[in-house]
């Protein structure tokens, strides 16, 4: 089967509105962290409180959704997304409320990390359901399952490009509570439709919970830190982007830049359905953390916005080919009941990583400017290399070692 037409049989399988909630789901917690920093900045003139209520929020995200994720293997997605959707949308409200009303700085920090700890990974559980959505396909499961991961990554990265521009749109046409108050009524919407899809049933069965067995193998850690590495480019090259263009006098203009990073990466997310089977998924991400590696070394010589804008729309081709490889591995090397929680943790791990290369990069660049901030991009993926380099072999050990595993029972009630 070709990759345009297992693109049609998924979108068949699943039914266009699912595609379009799932995505559209998943722009809140993408709107969510600009939101944030723009509503408490503008609101209190502090850039110190806005930057530490977005920190909150990203990571008591990264660090609830691990639970959540594990709490859906146990019980299925229907009840906790529903939950996480409506406390989300209630928590973002909130704090548009309690910062118009000058509540304390304690309190706006407070009810930020809330709403993260509250916000539904929508990317990583939608993975998780392709798998039965796609169950009655037989032989064809497993081109499909990887087809369907293509779309996920990319759908990932246009998310985390579409959701900051619809802030910035918002913030124009309304108010930056305006524009956080979209993300709560997308999240309360689509959230919840995405929670109540029928899809949502997987999960949550006995038979898989007896085969759940061990999560966190080498093979599980080693691709965690691996994302944790790549979320260290998102942030450290985030972070020059912007410097670079606060130097230039035009610091509205580093969102937009930084976008092109997720254009590219979600249109080669769509093109790498198209890679032959025969490369693994292993030396998959060897060749595009190599690729990320080469294409951040120019970061080193930008000197302007115009020689930036490129050089960020090339490196994001190399970045789903790598998540979309790392996601896929982890899929294949765990229980299939343990397949959200293991998602989730690599979500979590991207997460963290944002917040560790933008911290550092943020330190260096206060004292060497931009350069130093991409240069810790540029060191991130040379401990990637390094990571994947090393880890080959265990990686395809575990992978053959899921495929000898015993098969699990299906879930009943699952849309084929």
């Amino acid at each position: 089967m070709s990759p345009l037409a297992s693109y049609r049989r998924l979108f068949q399988l699943a039914g266009p509105a699912y595609v379009v909630v799932a995505f559209l789901a998943r722009l809140p917690l993408a709107m969510s962290q600009l939101g944030t920093l723009l509503l408490v900045s503008d609101a209190t003139g502090s850039y110190g409180l806005g930057g530490l209520s977005a920190g909150a929020l990203a990571v008591a995200n990264a660090v609830g959704a691990p639970f959540a994720g594990a709490l859906a293997d146990r019980v299925g997605q229907r009840h906790v997304v529903l939950v996480q959707s409506l406390a989300g949308a209630v928590a973002l409200t909130a704090l548009v409320a309690l910062v118009h009303r000058g509540a304390p700085d304690a309190a706006v920090v407070a009810v930020a990390a809330l709403a993260g700890l509250s916000m539904p990974q929508v990317g990583p559980l939608a993975r998780v359901r392709w798998r039965p959505i796609t169950a009655a396909t037989g032989p064809e499961q497993r081109r499909l399952v990887d087809v369907a991961f293509s779309y996920e990554g990319a759908a990932d990265e246009a998310s985390f490009a579409l959701g900051p521009a619809l802030i910035g749109l918002g913030v124009v046409a309304i108010s930056p509570g305006g524009a956080l108050l979209l993300a709560a009524g997308l999240l309360a919407v689509f959230g919840t439709g995405f929670a109540l899809h029928r899809s949502a049933r997987t999960g949550g069965s006995a038979g898989l919970a007896e085969h759940a067995g061990r999560l966190l193998t080498p093979a599980v850690v080693v691709l965690a830190l691996a994302q944790l590495l790549i979320g260290s480019l998102f942030g450290a090259t985030q972070t020059g982007t912007t410097v670079l263009a606060t130097d230039a006098g035009q610091p509205g203009l580093a969102g937009l830049v930084h976008a092109t990073l997720g254009l590219g990466s979600a249109l080669a997310g769509v093109a790498t359905a198209f890679i032959p089977d025969r490369i693994t998924l292993e030396r998959r991400i060897l060749i595009a953390v190599a690729a990320l590696l080469a294409l951040s070394l120019p970061l080193l010589v930008v000197d302007g916005l115009p020689t930036l804008v490129p050089v960020v729309a090339l490196l994001g081709c190399a970045v789903a080919p790598f998540m979309i490889g790392v996601f896929t591995l982890a899929e294949r090397v765990v229980a299939p009941g343990r397949v959200a929680t293991a998602m989730t943790i690599l979500a979590s791990a991207t997460g963290l990583g944002y917040a560790l290369g933008s911290s550092v990069a943020g330190r260096l660049a206060d004292h060497h400017g931009y350069t130093a901030a991409f240069a810790v991009t540029v060191s991130a993926m040379v401990l990637g290399l390094g990571l994947v380099a090393g880890s080959q072999r265990r990686l395809a050990a575990a992978v053959a070692e899921r495929v000898g595993a015993p098969a699990v029972p299906s879930v009943a009630g699952v849309p084929g």
